[in-house]
């Protein structure tokens, strides 16, 4: 088995200090970062988003490859900047202001890390506000706005107005998601694109940012 298909399957496996030891003795190897991040991180958190599509696995399961993910992902780093490999895109997430559950958003996220997007994570009771600015101060390609409450899904009303009313227009997409969410209520707002699950944000998020 060759290093970078045993560093997917230990990512996998959610096996963090494994994946993190593989990634070093890659390196050693004389593999290059990209690959390494490509085929061995990337490829493994692929497969787990496809699996959690499928239902094969769950939550649990991915919260723990995400994190074997980031320790190899920390062991890479300074050698990605060295090489120059660019992230592939920018999306500012977070909760609706007035809604504060995160466990959604933060799989998405975690997803969207794992297509080698960078994500700037605003936290929960985001107001719009926040979203614009942090889409300014990162060049961000997409704000993903998520809710879990009917109550709050209206405040996603209020960032794509706010996008379509300011220099963000044209060059922003606004991402909705979160269980009350339909795509009838995304088409109503005006919003870009809707997804149901997180591996599908994913795809979605990488499409928009590599257009």
């Amino acid at each position: 088995m060759g290093t970078l298909s045993e560093i997917s399957t230990l990512l996998q496996q959610g096996r963090a200090p494994k994946v993190k030891a593989m990634v070093q003795q890659a390196l050693d190897e004389g593999i290059a970062p990209g690959e390494i991040l490509e085929n061995g991180l990337l490829d493994g958190m692929n497969i787990i988003g496809q699996k959690f599509k499928n239902n094969e696995v769950f939550v649990p399961e991915v919260l723990i490859a995400a994190r074997a993910m980031t320790r190899g992902i920390d062991v890479l780093r300074p050698y990605l900047v060295e090489e120059g490999v660019e992230e592939k895109g920018c999306v500012v997430i977070g909760t609706v202001k007035g809604d504060l559950h995160d466990i959604g958003k933060n799989l998405v996220r975690m997803m969207m890390e794992g297509k080698g997007l960078k994500v700037v994570d605003l936290g929960v009771d985001v107001s719009t506000e926040q979203f614009i600015e942090a889409a300014r101060e990162n060049n961000a390609d997409i704000i993903a706005c998520s809710a879990l409450l009917t109550t709050t899904m209206n405040e996603m009303r209020g960032v794509v107005e706010a996008v379509q009313a300011c220099d963000l227009n044209g060059k922003v997409k606004v991402m909705v998601g979160g269980a009350p969410v339909t795509q009838a209520f995304a088409d109503s707002i005006g919003a870009d694109r809707y997804t149901a699950d997180a591996a599908t944000a994913a795809d979605v998020a990488l499409s928009i940012c590599t257009a």
